[in-house]
């Protein structure tokens, strides 16, 4: 015996429900089990679903969501109604989903459940098939379908698949209104390609939808003698188009019509009071959804001009060096804030590179943002220096809160903002900062370290503020990223934990060859933006959606040398080494914290942690010494070379002075002197180098070696080449 056979003595229909078409296949069998003919066939989805009581069809989507998650079979039961809504029977699906190519397809079977026996408690809880009790469910969960939608596409892709109870419309069409013609901007029953008879009228055409715009009535034609007699002029057309029933309701919000609804149905349908209670009030819900993404639709077209005449785009061609940038607004309102970003060529040669945040995620915060970024251009067009280009616009800010603000009796606002001015030929960047977060610097090796500059208060706050500067050199190989605080803070964290979740995408993903680099730093800055960003949309797709909580901008620059792609595993021992630069000027004492924290950073892969502490203590050793025995500032380089499990780290500390350090025997409660001695004991090697009219200061510390740190062969702290005798 066939398969086809046993089941249809078993009372068993199958069925195929393919979404991406929205067709459904049935035996003869399954279809019997909806109320059809008793005979195979190929229904729409809206035609199907009108077979299902609107309450378990609305349950059925999450268990069938949640079979294609756990790759389980999806069982349900299911109530078949005839047009009236009265229950016929209760049949049990049985499913197993699969996804193809996004959407999902449903292969099962339809059996039908055997009536309770008196008694049970089945019997006594019987599932009722009351009409009004299936409209209201249907009403419940077309509102909330069309309140989800976010545009006018999604709003017309609801409409055409509802299925109301009794009422199963063959096609669907939403005509809007323009100027003094009435065109159709959504319908549904017709194949692509297929020419629409009433695509575009006059207002005054004898057409019923044309009719329903300028009376702002309804219009029911239960036959096609109805249409023929009211409308004849336009029915001919409509002949063509094989149905027999038609409702046209207006579509009204606010007490405006904005267009009109339009319902065919192939099989006659008497639009009894209850029918035209639903279709009513379809038709609300519909205009109220329609006027709703027309309005989002219009904000989200002004943010988007807004954006883009604000927005400059980054030039990627400076010599030498490849630059991306980013900028995603947190998805609320306007979708405009008060992030920036910006650069500006400089009469100089060299290139400015500015990024900011202004206080706000408002239309006051984005027309603030437009203001500050032309003067800070014109400030940098001039040729100031980074701090003269931050106090002058500083005092910009503090002027426009001054004027403008106050005398409106709104909150004053502030920006905290980076300028960082770029020699491209050399690397140097100088860089003036106003409360802003300080710029991370991923290394050739992949080592990702956060450089901390001098800075000032945000801009506007005190319009004669100073804003120091800081010199780094972005060496060859080496990729920097600045950016705002809502790339670091979302997700409710701080700026400690936040870089720490964008160190593993800064560190792991490469920037590629100085071929592909630009390529490379295009998917890097993509990267880190969608390590933050929150959970994907089923309204909306792409890698920059459904940001909620702050505005990101971003910037990513990058000078091209070795190879600075980072992978994993094995390749992880290959990497070039690592070098940085830190100064601590005699004014900056609090500046050592930093020193040891740059130095906990070049060692954050280090095998030993011991040695990672001794490494700082003897940066805050040497740092202080030379702050409280000289009158110049201190310049830290430390170096990490070698492979993985065996490199070595040198520190030099150089400074002003010649005067040479000189080992001493501490008592048990002095407070100095065990600078020298904690060299003697942690390094691997150490030592003193005159070098003009300073000195140079050097450990090293060698990974893998004992308590130590010797290696053998190293230079010990007794060389008396590079080691001062002790003093008498």
């Amino acid at each position: 015996m066939r398969t086809k056979d046993l089941l249809a003595a078993i009372a068993t229909g199958l069925w195929r429900w393919d979404n991406a078409s929205g067709r459904v296949t049935l035996d003869a069998e399954a279809a019997r089990l909806l109320g059809l003919p008793t005979e195979p066939a190929e229904l729409t989805e809206a035609a199907v679903r009108s077979r299902f009581h609107p309450v378990d069809f609305a349950e059925i989507n999450g268990v069938v969501q949640l079979a294609v998650s756990e790759g389980t079979v999806a069982e349900a039961r299911l109530r078949i109604v005839d047009e009236r809504g009265r229950v016929l029977r209760v049949v049990r699906s049985r499913s197993r989903p699969r996804i193809v190519n996004g959407d999902f397809e449903l292969v099962g079977t339809l059996q039908e459940v055997p009536e309770p026996q008196p008694g049970t408690s089945a019997a006594r809880s019987p599932v009722t098939g009351d009409w009004h009790r299936s409209r209201e469910a249907f009403l419940l969960d077309a509102g909330r379908a069309l309140a989800e939608a976010r545009s006018t596409a999604e709003v017309l892709r609801v409409a055409a698949g509802l299925s109301m109870p009794g009422l199963m419309p063959d096609g669907l069409a939403v005509f809007g209104i323009r100027g003094d013609r009435l065109s159709v901007i959504g319908h549904h029953g017709r194949l692509p390609g297929d020419e629409l008879p009433f695509s575009e009228m006059m207002l005054e055409t004898d057409y019923p939808a044309a009719e329903v715009v300028r009376t702002g009535r309804a219009i029911y034609l239960p036959t096609p003698e109805d249409y023929q007699r009211r409308y004849p002029a336009t029915w001919p057309l409509a002949a063509d188009l094989d149905r027999t029933s038609w409702a046209y309701l207006p579509l009204v919000n606010a007490g405006r019509t904005i267009g009109a609804w339009m319902a065919g149905f192939a099989q006659p349908v008497g639009f009894t009071p209850d029918e035209r209670s639903v279709l009513t009030t379809v038709a609300r819900m519909l205009a109220q959804a329609l006027a709703r993404a027309g309005v989002q639709e219009s904000q989200h077209e002004l943010a988007v001009g807004l954006q883009r005449s604000m927005m400059p785009t980054v030039q990627p061609d400076i010599p030498g060096m490849t630059v991306a940038a980013r900028y995603v607004p947190t998805g609320g309102g306007l979708e405009v804030g008060g992030d920036w970003y910006d650069m500006i060529p400089l009469p100089s040669g060299r290139i400015a590179l500015v990024i900011g945040d202004v206080q706000g995620h408002d239309v006051r915060a984005a027309g603030l943002m437009g203001q500050l970024r032309i003067a800070l251009r014109a400030y940098a067009s001039e040729g100031h220096h980074p701090d003269a280009v931050l106090s002058r616009a500083s005092r910009f800010l503090a002027g426009i809160n001054e004027t403008e603000f106050r005398g409106h009796g709104e909150d004053q606002r502030f920006a905290t903002c980076l300028y960082i001015e770029v020699d491209p030929a050399t690397g140097l960047l100088d860089v003036a900062r106003a409360g802003h977060p300080d710029p991370a610097i991923r290394m050739a090796d992949g080592a990702v370290m956060i450089r901390p500059t001098s800075g000032g208060l945000p801009l506007g706050i005190d319009p004669d503020g100073d804003y120091p500067t800081t010199r780094i050199v972005l060496e060859p190989g080496e990729t920097m990223l600045v950016c705002t605080d809502g790339l670091i803070e979302t997700g409710g964290h701080d700026l400690e934990t936040g870089w720490g979740r964008l160190r593993d995408v800064f560190e792991t993903h490469g920037t590629g060859t100085d071929e592909g680099g630009a390529e490379s730093l295009e998917q890097l800055a993509d990267a880190l933006v969608q390590a933050v960003h929150g959970p994907s949309s089923h309204h909306t797709t792409g890698p920059l959606v459904d940001r909620r909580e702050d505005d990101i901008a971003l910037l990513l620059l990058s000078r091209e040398g070795a190879s600075c792609g980072v992978g994993a595993g094995d390749r992880l021992a290959q990497r070039p080494g690592r070098r940085t630069v830190f100064s601590v000027a005699q004014a900056e004492p609090e500046r050592i914290a930093a020193a040891r924290r740059q130095m906990r950073d070049v060692l954050h892969d280090w095998r030993d942690p011991d040695q990672v502490d001794s490494a700082a203590l003897l940066v805050s050793e040497i740092v202080t010494n030379v702050l409280t025995h000289t009158d110049g500032d201190a310049l830290l380089v430390a170096e990490v070379s070698g492979e993985r499990g065996t490199r070595r780290l040198r520190v030099e500390v150089a400074d002003g002075s010649d005067e040479l350090p000189h080992r001493r025997r501490p008592g048990e409660l002095a407070s100095s002197g065990r600078g020298l001695v904690l060299l003697e004991l942690l390094a691997g090697a150490w030592g003193v180098d005159p070098r003009g009219d300073g000195k140079s200061t050097w450990f090293e510390l060698y990974e893998g070696a004992g308590a130590a740190g010797e290696s053998p062969g190293a230079v010990s702290s007794g060389d008396e080449e590079s080691v001062p005798e002790p003093a008498a």
